[in-house]
């Protein structure tokens, strides 16, 4: 087969494969036990990067939902429907993997601090979202409602990313981005080991994405042929 034939979403499915394997090396093999937590601390290294793909991904439902919204064009909102369907996903892994965290660091599974609270929100939006999806009747006002959903929705990420700023509470304090504080930089080891995660899970989140793009392109083509036998039926009875 030649380069050129190979399907880009092939190439993505084996960086994915790499990436992720990689990752799961570095994890488990390469990073050193941290001193303070012991082997229980390596789930931050699942935790935090399905997190993060977690509340990309309702953004990125609430973009193409704003972009159905504007050009009418029913592949933005199979795209948003397919993102939050795999991102509902690496929500529920976000709150699962942070409470067999917690349970021995802090001895409870869960407690009812902002960010923690803010975070089941998130996927209480997920499911809310695609719940409305499955029992809604079908049509463009299921899309434009569901669009509004996931836009409010979207206004709970940067709460979940302030929140331990915010009310400074039992959760760990931001270790990346704008607002994160010098003092709670990390040893290199794991900076570079959640990195690596990160990248890895967003690849496999592109990855899973794309499968669930190709299913709802059949699903609609399926629809429409439905439609179509269903309209030839009719006129050949008439």
């Amino acid at each position: 087969m030649a380069f050129s034939q190979i399907r880009p979403q092939t190439v993505l499915h084996v960086a994915t494969l790499i990436a992720m394997a990689f990752a799961l090396w570095m994890m488990f093999v390469w990073v050193p036990t941290d001193i303070n937590q012991g082997v229980v601390q390596r789930i931050l290294y699942i935790h935090v990067p399905v997190a993060w793909v977690s509340m990309v991904a309702i953004i990125g439902v609430a973009a193409a939902s704003v972009l159905y919204l504007k050009t009418k064009n029913e592949r933005w909102d199979r795209l948003a429907v397919s993102m939050a369907e795999v991102g509902v996903m690496f929500g529920a892994v976000m709150l699962i993997s942070g409470m067999i965290w917690a349970k021995p660091v802090w001895e409870v599974w869960w407690t009812g601090e902002a960010k923690l609270t803010t975070a089941l929100i998130l996927f209480f939006i997920y499911i809310a979202y695609l719940m409305f999806r499955a029992y809604f009747p079908a049509g463009d006002q299921r899309m434009r409602l569901s669009a509004i959903i996931a836009i409010i929705g979207a206004i709970d990420t940067p709460i979940i990313y302030y929140a331990s700023v915010l009310w400074q509470e039992a959760h760990p304090p931001l270790i990346v981005g704008p607002v994160a504080e010098e003092e709670n930089l990390v040893a290199a080891e794991i900076g570079l080991t959640l990195l690596v995660s990160v990248i890895a899970f967003t690849f496999l989140f592109f990855s899973l994405l794309s499968a669930r793009l190709g299913l709802a392109r059949m699903e609609s083509e399926y629809e429409v042929l439905k439609f179509r036998i269903a309209a030839s039926i009719a006129g050949s009875g008439q």
